[in-house]
């Protein structure tokens, strides 16, 4: 699926890999996955939280009417 939405197919994706583990090395990929797995999950919180608080306003504009 992640190869059909970026065009990518799978020798691509290899070559993608072998670079970064060139320009990162073998022991920075797991501190930049580690990184990267929390920005995303701060990224979702956050998103949760702005969805939760639109959904409590429009609860009480309702209430209002």
């Amino acid at each position: 699926m992640f190869s059909l939405i970026f065009g990518m197919g799978p020798q691509e994706l290899i070559i993608i890999g072998m670079i970064i583990l060139v320009v990162f090395g073998g022991k920075k990929i797991p501190e930049l996955m580690r990184g990267l797995g929390q920005g995303i999950r701060e990224f979702n919180n956050a998103k949760a939280n702005i969805e939760t608080e639109v959904k409590e306003n429009m609860k009480e504009l309702d209430a209002k009417k």
